[in-house]
């Protein structure tokens, strides 16, 4: 039981690598808020968790807007007394290229995919400082360091999380707060479902392990880092995308 006693919130955890996560960290004993937007997915999951012994709450929040991250921060440590983890897993896609892409296609990631993550963090570190002790985990991408084919604003904005990463984790280190940052490869997700099957074949190309990532492969990352068996990995962005960025 490596998250037991342990709270985590989890943005975007309704569906994907976010839900996964959420199965990893309650599985070693963690409680965990189940944050999204969607709120009929998100309210059936927090179902299906609990009736399999899960403890879990589902909150709505949109992480773009900072009176809903303020909210959500506010609900969880009304209801599990602390934040110990936070994990910015929830993101968007708005690919184009850039001759097409529109300034709302662009704004649109930039605020969901890095500003979200901006708000959630400094929204939950005054509880993480309170107690001297927490974890928080950015959810970047190999497209943050590899940049991708229609995907200005997607590769902006997880190579902006590396640079949140480094900051923070030379702000609240000495706080007793470890920021680290999750780089995921091409990963097997409701994103990737949309593509061709001829591009995966071309991506899975590309990988030395010959597959796509799965969701649980990226939620054991998480779960790494959210341990206090990384109490003293700091700043550190760890690739999980079988061989990519070699």
């Amino acid at each position: 039981m490596r998250l037991e006693g342990k709270v985590a919130v989890i943005t975007g955890a309704a569906n994907g690598i976010g839900l996964e996560a959420a199965k990893r960290f309650t599985s070693e004993g963690a409680k965990v808020i189940l944050a999204d937007f969607d709120e009929e997915t998100g309210s059936a999951r927090e179902k299906e968790l609990r009736e399999n012994g899960a403890d879990v709450l589902f909150v709505k929040v949109n992480v773009a807007d900072r009176a809903s991250v303020d909210a959500l921060m506010e609900q969880a440590v009304q209801t599990y007394g602390k934040i110990d983890i936070l994990v910015n897993n929830a993101g968007i896609t708005r690919d184009a290229m850039l001759s097409k892409m529109t300034p709302e296609q662009f704004q649109q990631v930039i605020d969901v995919n890095l500003t979200g993550v901006f708000h959630c963090a400094q929204a939950a570190m005054p509880h993480m400082v309170e107690q001297g002790k927490g974890k928080i985990i950015n959810t970047s991408s190999v497209t943050g360091t590899y940049g991708n084919v229609g995907q200005s604003n997607y590769a902006a904005a997880k190579a902006g999380l590396i640079g949140l990463t480094k900051t923070w984790a030379k702000e609240l280190g000495r706080k007793g707060i470890n920021v680290n940052a999750v780089a995921p490869g091409f990963t097997e997700t409701a994103m990737v479902e949309q593509v061709p099957e001829k591009v995966i074949d071309q991506m899975k190309t590309m990988v030395p392990m010959g597959r796509l990532g799965r969701p649980e492969d990226i939620a054991n990352a998480y779960l790494y880092l959210a341990s206090d068996e990384s109490d003293y990995v700091n700043g550190h962005t760890l690739h999980v995308d079988g061989g990519i960025m070699m």
